[in-house]
Parts: C-alpha cells; sequence; structure tokens
C-alpha cells in the first residue's frame, strides 16, 4: 500500500539526513523532490500546493535550522501536516440517537460496494449492534446474490424482495422491518452505475430525502487516483456526503486518492477497505496512514489486528506450554495460521518501523504457499509425531512427504526451522537468548 511514494520519500530523507545542519537551500531542493514524488503519485496540485507551502515555512523556522538533527525535524513536520491534510482527527460513523440508523452507501459499478457493505455490517456486529443489510441494487440481480451469500456466511441478515420492486419501496419495507424486529443499524446496498449520470442522482437522492440516513458513505476504488476524487466531488455536490471508504487500497501503490480526496473535497474518510476478506476494512486514522507513508509503519494498527487473531485462552495455555518447554508442531501450525489471519506478510511487515521497505519484496501469495505448504506436511504427521519431532527418522520423513505431496528436503526444512524455535522459545522461558540474537538486544550470552 502506498509503497512507490513512500520508497521515494525515503530516498529524500535519507539524502536530508546525511548532510548534517541544513540550509535554505538544502531546504527547497529537499521540497522540489518532494513535490516531484507527490506529483508522480497522481496527488492533487492543489494539495501539493498547500502541503509544500505549509512545510517550508515551518521548515525555515528556527526549529530545524537550528537543530542538532534537521533531518528528522522535516521529517516530524511532514508528517504533521500529512496528518492536516488527510483530516486531522479520525471520524466515525454517527448514528444521530436514531434507532434504527440508517447508512446509505453509494457508489459506481466496480467500487466494491456490496462487499463494503457485508464489511460494515460485521464491523457493526462486532461492536455489540444488531446490522441489517437491505439489497437495493435492483439494477444487478448479481449483486443481491452476492449480498445474501455474505449476509449469510457471516450472520447477518438480508432484506430483499424481487427486483420488479422499486429499489425506494424495497428500503422503506427494509427499514420497517429493522424497527418491527429491534435492528439498530440497516445498511443499503444501493443501485450503481458505471459513469455517473443524471439518472442514477435523481434516484440516490430521492432515496436519501426518503430514508434520511444518518450516514451517506461513498465507495471509491482508491487505485483510479484523481479520478476517485472527481467522483467524490460530484457526488457530494449532487447528494450530500456524510462519509468516504476508499476500497482497494492494498492495490494502491502511488496514493494519490488517499492524499488528495479529503482536502479537495472536504469530505472526512471514515474506513479503507485493504484486502477481500470480510474483516479487510480497517477505521481510517489519518495519523497512522501518514506514518505508513512516511515509513514509520503503524504499530497500533498491528496490535489492533493481534488482539482480533488471536484468542486470549489460546495465548495463556501456549505461554504455559512454552514456559514448561512443550511447544510442539501443533502449537506451531495454530500459531501460523493465527499470525495468516492478520493479514498477508507484506502488509504486517509494513506496519513495523523501520521495515517498510521490505514489504515489496515479500508477495502477498507467498505467506499463503508456505502455510499451505507447512499445513500439508504437519497434518500428514501422526498425533505421535506432531507431539514428539524426535521420532520422525528417514523412514517417517519419506512418508510424510508422500502424504503432504512435497519432498523429503521440504519436510527436513520444516523440522529444522521447528527445532531452532524450540530452542527460542526455551530460551526464552529462561528469561535468556542464545548466541546471536542475545547479541542483536546487546545481552550477554549465559
Amino acid at each position: 500500500m502506498l509503497e512507490v511514494l513512500t520508497q521515494k520519500l525515503a530516498g529524500v530523507f535519507d539524502k536530508l539526513g546525511r548532510k548534517g545542519k541544513l540550509s535554505e537551500a538544502d531546504i527547497d531542493d529537499a521540497l522540489r523532490q518532494v513535490r516531484l514524488a507527490l506529483l508522480e503519485a497522481d496527488v492533487n496540485f492543489k494539495v501539493v500546493k498547500e502541503l509544500l507551502s505549509r512545510v517550508r515555512e515551518r521548515a525555515l523556522g528556527a526549529e530545524v535550522l537550528h537543530s542538532l538533527t534537521p533531518a528528522q525535524q522535516i521529517i516530524k513536520i511532514v508528517n504533521d501536516e500529512l496528518i492536516a491534510i488527510l483530516g486531522g482527527e479520525p471520524s466515525r460513523l454517527a448514528s444521530r440517537g436514531d434507532v434504527p440508523a440508517v447508512v446509505l452507501l453509494v457508489g459506481l459499478q466496480g467500487s466494491g460496494k456490496t462487499t463494503t457493505a457485508a464489511k460494515l455490517a460485521v464491523q457493526v456486529k462486532h461492536q455489540g449492534q444488531s446490522p441489517l443489510l437491505v439489497a437495493a441494487d435492483t439494477r444487478r440481480p448479481a449483486a443481491i446474490e452476492q449480498l445474501k451469500l455474505l449476509g449469510e456466511k457471516h450472520g447477518i441478515p438480508v432484506y430483499s424482495e424481487d427486483v420488479s420492486v422499486a429499489a425506494t419501496t424495497i428500503c422503506q419495507h427494509g427499514v420497517r422491518k429493522a424497527k418491527e424486529t429491534g435492528f439498530t443499524w440497516v445498511i443499503v446496498d444501493t443501485q450503481g452505475r458505471l459513469h455517473i449520470d443524471d439518472a442514477l442522482m435523481q434516484e440516490l437522492s430521492d432515496m436519501k430525502s426518503l430514508l434520511k440516513p444518518a450516514e451517506v458513505l461513498l465507495t471509491v476504488d482508491a487505485m483510479i487516483g484523481q479520478d476517485a476524487v472527481r467522483v467524490a466531488q460530484e457526488f457530494h455536490n449532487r447528494i450530500g456526503l456524510t462519509g468516504l471508504i476508499l476500497t482497494k487500497m492494498d492495490g494502491d501503490a502511488r496514493g494519490g486518492a488517499a492524499l488528495s480526496i479529503r482536502f479537495v473535497t472536504g469530505v472526512p474518510i471514515k474506513y479503507l477497505g485493504t484486502g477481500e476478506k470480510i474483516d479487510a476494512l480497517e477505521p481510517f486514522y489519518p495519523d497512522r496512514l501518514a506514518s505508513r507513508i512516511l515509513g514509520m509503519g503503524d504499530m497500533l494498527t498491528l496490535i489492533e489486528r493481534a488482539q482480533a487473531a488471536f484468542d486470549e485462552q489460546q495465548v495463556k495455555n501456549l505461554e504455559k506450554k512454552m514456559r514448561a518447554g512443550n511447544f510442539d508442531l501443533e502449537d506451531l501450525l495454530n500459531q501460523m495460521r493465527q499470525i495468516h489471519k492478520m493479514g498477508s506478510l507484506g502488509r504486517l511487515v509494513e506496519m513495523i518501523p523501520g521495515f517498510s521497505r521490505l514489504a515489496p519484496h515479500l508477495p502477498d501469495d507467498e505467506g499463503q504457499k508456505q502455510l499451505k505448504k507447512m499445513e500439508a506436511i504437519i497434518l500428514s504427521m501422526t498425533p505421535e509425531e506432531r507431539r514428539n519431532a524426535a521420532i520422525i527418522d528417514g523412514r517417517r520423513r519419506s512418508r510424510i512427504a508422500r502424504g503432504s505431496g512435497t519432498t523429503p528436503k521440504d519436510v527436513n526444512q520444516l523440522l529444522n526451522q521447528f527445532r531452532e524455535i524450540q530452542k527460542l522459545t526455551k530460551s526464552l522461558s529462561q528469561g535468556k537468548l542464545p548466541g546471536k540474537m542475545g547479541a542483536m538486544f546487546n545481552l550477554p550470552p549465559k
């Protein structure tokens, strides 16, 4: 996500960091490079102009020119101004006290509107609320079926009627049902088009007047760059938006839409769609995105993902096993499955400060391939072999390789990795780190 922009900005700041004390000419040169990086990332020229004007004004002050660490001061200034451009404070769903609160999801076809409706419903459900999805995209029967399948899979009720019924009527009936049955949120998946036209806007305007929604959220594809800004402006001018959901952010290497859309439209970004999975919808935090753009990671989001992925009781049980030195292959498999729930390896790495440059070298599907291979190997073992890897000899390795569709070399590699992990967990349980790892943390070997 945003990897091209992140890498280019990192190059500019690395160069600044090597200069030590900075002159006004050094700052102007760096800002020219930042301007070029932003324009190449398809950031709106008004945003670029405003951002760099703010940064230059602050960078030429005493806090930078007389600082012992001027490059770091400039990064801090850029970070602060990026946060301001992105909206400053996070914006959340607002119910206005209505029960049920209605969310009208609007957008063009292909923006991920139907999938986003289901993702948003799951988010609301995880917050202890009861959502009802309303399938009002009567132009696309496939969208109705898609919403029903997603709702059934994740335990979210879906209200729908025959496609011959007017979308506004379906919405009225859906809201009435929600009131009668005690749902707290109604999320409406509306009709879309391949392009903006008067008929689409009139339909949505009528629907808004009828339902009086607490939120009108536009789902817009971040990968279309400045076209996303234009679409958002048009929707906002015609029907009035309360928020934006940028979808397909995981495929946006440039970042033009994310950095431009809030400033140009004045409409807050509320969520980022970061993948196809149902939980790949992140609440938008301006400070966290700014941090990612500057290659400074996003540890708060990483921690939140870990808390959501890992079962607390499982963690406690695992800790006991590790302290007792009983960590086995089944534990390893369970932990890898839990980690994979948090997202691809590349996306996890880009959230760790200082490691974001590694993300482009870690393909999204590589972790999935490795996990499947590991699962196949471990599941081809007997329960006794999983609990006690020491009994796996050459004959057993060959049998496990045949059963898992891998090679004895693959089995050996997994077992060697497991032994290293066992050594590490044993050392950690004793309060020490082995050899080179201890040296990394300036700890003497014990």
